[in-house]
C-alpha cells in the first residue's frame, strides 16, 4: 500500500533511522522513495550510505514532495518544527507523530489544516526489529490511514492500534519498558558477579534469559504466571527466590514506575493543550 508513495522523515534520528532501515530492510518501498531530513550533514551522509535514502536539511520541501510524513523530533522542538511545516502540508498526506506526549489534535492545530494524523509510540528495540508500538488515530484520519502507519511500524516489529487516551499508559508500559529491563538485567549481572560467575558470562546470560522468556511467553500464548509455576518445584531454588522478590515488593514496584511514567506523559501532553 506505501509501494507507489514517497515517505519523508523529519528528524531523522536513531528512531527514525530504525524505521527507514525496516521499511527498506522489509522491502515495504524503495529507498528512493524515502525522503530523510535531519540537521546534521554528516549524519544525513551516513543514512544515506547505508540505506540508499534521499536526504535534506530543508524540512518544507522534503515533506511538500511527500504523500506521508513521519514527524519524529523531539518533543521539545515540535512546536518550531510543526509551525514550519504548516502551509506546505496539504489534506492529502498522512502526518504520522512518533513525538511522545504530542496529542493529535495539537498538531493538528500547529499544522493548520486537517490532514490525517496518526499518533505512535514506539520503542527502542525498534533498532533490531523487536520494537513494540501502539499507534492511534487522530479526528481526521480513517481505517486506510491507520494501515499505512500500521505497515510502517509493523516492519520494525510488533504494532498494535488503540484509543489515543490510551497512549500515555503505552508510554509508561512499552515505550519506557525496556529502561526497566536494562535495570533489571544489569542487577542480574551484579547478582551473578556476586555468586562468582565472570562478568561477561554473567551478562550473556542474563541477557539470553530475559530475551528467552519473553520469547516463551509469545510464542506458547501461555500467561506469565502459569510459565512460572511450571519451573517453580516444591522446597526447589526457584520458588525461594520467588518469596524474596515478593517480600521486596518487585511486581509493586513494577506497576508504580508504570504508573509514575505514565503519569509524567500525561503531564507533557498537557504542555500542548491549547
Amino acid at each position: 500500500m506505501l509501494k507507489n508513495q514517497t515517505i519523508a522523515v523529519i528528524g531523522a534520528g536513531h528512531m527514525a533511522g530504525a524505521l527507514i532501515g525496516g521499511m527498506v530492510k522489509s522491502k515495504l518501498v524503495p529507498a528512493k522513495s524515502v525522503i530523510a531530513t535531519r540537521r546534521g550533514a554528516e549524519a544525513l551522509s551516513e543514512l544515506q550510505k547505508k540505506w540508499g535514502v534521499r536526504t535534506s536539511t530543508d524540512n518544507k520541501k522534503a515533506a511538500a514532495e511527500a504523500d506521508v510524513i513521519i514527524v519524529a523530533v523531539k518533543p521539545q522542538m515540535a512546536k518550531k518544527v510543526l509551525e514550519e511545516l504548516a502551509g506546505t502540508i496539504r489534506k492529502d498526506q498522512l502526518v504520522i507523530s512518533v513525538m511522545a506526549g504530542v496529542p493529535t489534535a495539537a498538531i493538528s492545530r500547529l499544522l493548520r489544516v486537517d490532514a490525517p494524523v496518526v499518533r505512535a509510540m514506539p520503542n527502542t528495540p525498534c533498532l533490531v526489529d523487536a520494537g513494540a508500538t501502539a499507534i492511534a488515530a487522530g479526528a481526521h484520519a480513517g481505517e486506510k490511514d491507520l494501515a499505512r502507519a500500521e505497515a510502517v511500524f509493523s516492519s520494525v516489529g510488533l504494532c498494535v492500534t488503540l484509543p489515543e487516551s490510551a497512549l500515555d499508559a503505552v508510554t509508561g508500559l512499552s515505550g519506557s519498558g525496556p529502561v526497566y529491563l536494562y535495570m533489571a538485567i544489569e542487577a542480574m549481572i551484579d547478582g551473578g558477579v556476586k555468586m562468582g560467575i565472570p562478568r561477561a558470562v554473567a551478562a550473556k546470560l542474563a541477557a539470553q534469559t530475559v530475551f528467552g522468556a519473553a520469547k516463551l511467553v509469545i510464542e506458547t500464548g501461555k500467561h506469565p504466571a502459569v510459565l512460572k509455576d511450571e519451573v517453580t518445584t516444591p522446597g526447589g531454588t526457584a520458588i525461594t527466590a520467588i518469596h524474596v522478590l515478593e517480600s521486596k515488593g518487585l511486581r509493586s514496584v513494577l506497576i508504580d514506575g508504570i504508573e509514575a511514567a505514565t503519569n509524567r506523559s500525561k503531564e507533557l501532553s498537557k504542555l500542548f493543550e491549547a
